[in-house]
């Protein structure tokens, strides 16, 4: 048993802003300048944590959800204008507009020349051997995993050749002297997304920052996770899966979710110790200060869902032995700086373990109107034991959620908030920050008072979603900071 929230040491306040989402010359935000301009305005907005998704790379649809790794960082997010300063792009490189095509080109030209400097600087070269000595536990297989299938034309792994898929060991050595070039290439990629990522969390550190970060409870079927360590997921001999992941009919969908990812073993991983759980929980910690475990209840109970079902209509519950799993993540990392995603179908059960280990819940405000007073997503009825937001990444827009809402749902907030329909955004972000709630979380959206065009994603389907940007990022002293200022000062965060 942990003491509830040890590590969040007082009242505070969070943006949710992807790293996608942050304006750049790029086809998405990157770690650079632009990251560490925003770390500076959310200060100046009373804000001290910064919630972004996961960070692996993904797949063509683009969700951060669904991963090719869930150690490695997406090479997408990298700034390459530090790839200009050291030479390893020709100086006449072009930033102005890049397209996905071009970052990946401009990467490939990069690695290149990287690498024969690695050969000439003594310096350099020993900082790429300790972080492959470092990470060899993940980064053997993913770099090789990623050679592959750029090899194989982007197939899935349970698509390539028998020696291949089932990793005969004299045939991976062979791959591995083949694709050298590819292999390098995920390297120095890998090497330097590590060495940007940790320049923005000294920095957050500086200014009193704590970096929140989120990690989807299972992993992509097509990734080297899974092609690495079969024996933990639900596959049959050829690699298919023979149950999915996903969850049955919620607020968020009428048919369920069928999300398609295996699930896990959890009498075999239990067996091993959750080495691969520890492993996976102690690498995302070297990276954040607090963890949002997303879709937690599966810790207790996860939706089973047969292969060839199309929908999560179809599916049974089974249960998973979460609480022997955090006390062993407990025992060998310490005290967990995890928050439950404890949304949807939320029983008894997962309730009691959430809270045996101290985790604080989530509360949002979108789905507290509407109905009657017992409603605990209802700022009355918050616990200084949890997380509350306006809405999530997966909600509306407050602007578009509340235009939308019916009349009887949008007069329930205002009665509830004291507020009239020109007061919103800035009157359900009030009731945020000054909930009980420990930690308040508002989207950058919210900030901005932007509606459903800034929505960020639809749950359950793949198109248009992972795409809002912003066009600029609002100064220090604009007038969206002065008041979200004013108002955590006010509450005490």
């Amino acid at each position: 048993m942990s003491n509830p929230t040890a590590w969040m040491d007082r009242r505070r306040s969070a943006i949710l802003l992807h790293i996608t989402s942050l304006p750049s010359p790029f086809h998405k935000g990157v770690l650079g300048e632009e990251a560490f301009h925003f770390i500076d305005t959310m200060v100046a907005g009373g804000f001290s944590v910064w919630q972004f998704l996961p960070l692996g790379p993904t797949h063509s649809h683009g969700s951060p959800y669904e991963s090719l790794s869930t150690f490695a960082g997406n090479p997408e997010l990298i700034d390459l204008r530090p790839c200009l300063d050291a030479d390893w792009l020709p100086q006449n490189t072009s930033f102005k507009h890049v397209t996905r095509e071009q970052h990946a080109s401009y990467r490939k030209e990069a690695a290149h020349q990287f690498w024969l400097d690695v050969q000439s600087n003594t310096e350099l070269a020993q900082q790429v051997s300790t972080f492959q000595t470092q990470h060899a536990y993940w980064l053997d297989d993913f770099s090789l995993f990623s050679a592959l299938k750029s090899a194989s034309n982007n197939a899935a792994w349970w698509q390539w050749s028998d020696d291949l898929r089932t990793r005969n060991e004299v045939t991976l050595q062979a791959a591995r002297e083949t694709h050298n070039t590819l292999i390098q290439q995920v390297i120095f990629e890998q090497f330097l997304f590590d060495k940007q990522w940790q320049g923005i969390k000294t920095y957050a550190e500086s200014k009193g920052v704590q970096l929140f970060g989120d990690l989807p409870i299972y992993v992509a079927h097509d990734s080297a996770d899974v092609w690495a360590n079969p024996q933990f997921f639900t596959l049959d001999e050829s690699g298919e899966c023979t149950e999915v992941a996903g969850v049955p009919p919620d607020y968020f969908s009428k048919t369920g979710q069928r999300w398609g990812n295996p699930l896990y073993r959890w009498d075999v991983l239990q067996a091993d110790d959750f080495s691969w759980w520890v492993k996976r929980i102690a690498h995302q910690l070297t990276r954040m200060d607090m963890l949002r475990i997303d879709h937690f209840l599966a810790l207790e109970a996860f939706w089973v869902i047969p292969a060839e079902s199309d929908t999560g209509l179809i599916g049974e519950w089974r249960k998973a032995p979460g609480k022997e799993l955090l006390q062993t993540l407990q025992d060998k990392l310490g005290n967990l700086p995890l928050i439950a995603e404890d949304l949807g179908t939320i029983t008894e059960e997962v309730t009691t373990l959430r809270k045996q280990f101290g985790l604080p819940g989530m509360k949002i405000l979108h789905f507290a109107f509407g109905g009657d007073d017992s409603n605990p997503y209802l700022p009355h009825n918050h616990e200084e034991d949890s997380v509350v937001y306006t809405g999530t990444h997966d909600n509306d827009t407050t602007m578009g959620w509340f235009e939308s809402s019916d009349e009887h749902v949008q007069q329930h907030v205002l009665n509830v908030l004291h507020a009239k329909a020109e007061d919103m955004p800035w009157a359900l972000i009030e009731a945020a920050l000054a909930s009980p709630a420990r930690l308040a979380v508002i989207p950058m959206q919210d900030i901005l008072e932007l509606g459903s065009e800034a929505k960020f994603n639809t749950p359950g389907t793949l198109d248009g979603n992972w795409s809002w940007r912003l066009d600029v990022t609002p100064s220090s002293d604009h007038v969206c900071w002065q008041k979200s200022n004013q108002l955590n000062q006010a509450y005490n965060r």
